[in-house]
């Protein structure tokens, strides 16, 4: 039990909502970079669309609690002893990283920065034997395999789709494709939610245990759930430009039946990745579908420099941020 004056509590819980407001404002491209790329949606309707989303997957997990685990993999899955210096070490890596990658227009991964930053504050704090190598091993294997199952399960789609559609004229078949293209955004976001969204959750709520203020079996409050569903639908709101730039038009041109694919290929993915507890990579998966719908038309379609720019971001988000967050723990010890 590490003791932990209130003030220093509530700033602590703040700085975690900054983060995921932080979160929302980075990933608003993850479910909205198709609508707006083929002109769905405008910018603004799609912000707000998205955002409306994010938070109605509070409304989901209330009618699955089960649908919690990646908060409890967070929580208690990474490093075995997380102290509120732990936490402000992981927060600080996690949003550096967010805002370098932010203001460059890389669509690197704030989940994977979250769980850096846990991981190299928690290792400064009791060193690699306070690492839960299970937890962070499954979360390693979801960098590599979400991005890839991602573009195969939206290449799928494609085909089963346009073998769907093939005896509709070219107007219908438009017209089709952008009812459900705006209905699998709907899912994308929802599904974001879901699951970035509760990163967060895990850390306010291991944070409220390890001072005490929680007791019993590790769970969510609902207060905790609300605020963290709130502050990422604040900062999807506030949109990422130009994140949504690389994703929508820079990675590959869309029409409404790849845009279609690669949300609903991407919304799968996530609720999956969701119950199974594992705390993927939205960003990652998401280009992983809008690679695999462009190659579905072509390989020559997707522009592989933009790709190969945006993979090496995803190789060093884990450590660099957790270099940062282990120094910004090391910051805590001075005081």
């Amino acid at each position: 039990m590490h003791e932990l004056a209130f003030p220093l509590l509530v700033g602590l819980i703040l700085v975690a909502l900054a983060f995921d407001f932080l979160n929302g404002l980075h990933d608003a491209a993850n479910s909205i970079a198709t609508v707006v790329a083929t002109r769905l949606l405008g910018p603004v309707q799609a912000v707000a669309f998205a955002a409306f989303f994010n938070f109605a997957a509070y409304f989901l997990t209330l009618a699955f609690p089960s649908l919690h685990a990646v908060a409890n993999t967070i929580g208690k899955g990474l490093v075995a002893d997380i102290t509120p210096a732990v936490v402000f070490g992981a927060l600080a890596g996690a949003m550096f990283w967010n805002i370098v990658t932010w203001l460059k227009g890389i669509p690197s991964s704030s989940s994977h920065a979250l769980v850096g930053g846990l991981v190299g504050s928690g290792v400064a704090h009791t060193g690699f034997t306070g690492v839960q190598w299970t937890g962070l091993n499954k979360t390693l294997i979801a960098i590599v395999a979400s991005p890839v199952l991602g573009m195969i399960l939206s290449m799928a789609i494609m085909a089963l789709s346009s073998w769907a559609m093939m005896r509709a004229s070219a107007q219908r078949a438009e017209r089709s494709f952008r009812i459900l293209h705006l209905a699998s955004s709907a899912s994308l976001s929802l599904t974001h939610g879901l699951n970035d969204a509760q990163k967060t959750m895990g850390i306010i709520t291991v944070l409220l245990y390890s001072t005490g203020y929680l007791h019993g079996k590790f769970a969510v409050p609902h207060w905790v759930a609300i605020s963290c569903y709130i502050a990422m639908g604040l900062g999807t709101l506030m949109g990422g430009w130009k994140i949504i730039e690389t994703m929508g038009a820079r990675i590959t041109k869309l029409s409404q039946h790849q845009g279609f694919s690669a949300s609903l290929g991407g919304s799968v993915m996530l609720f999956i990745a969701s119950a199974l507890g594992i705390p993927v990579s939205t960003t990652h998966t998401i280009t992983g579908c809008v690679i695999g719908v462009g190659v579905a038309r072509r390989a020559s379609a997707v522009r592989w420099g933009v790709a190969q720019n945006v993979v090496m971001a995803w190789i060093i988000t884990i450590p660099a941020s957790a270099a940062v967050g282990a120094l910004f723990y090391s910051f805590t010890r001075l005081f």
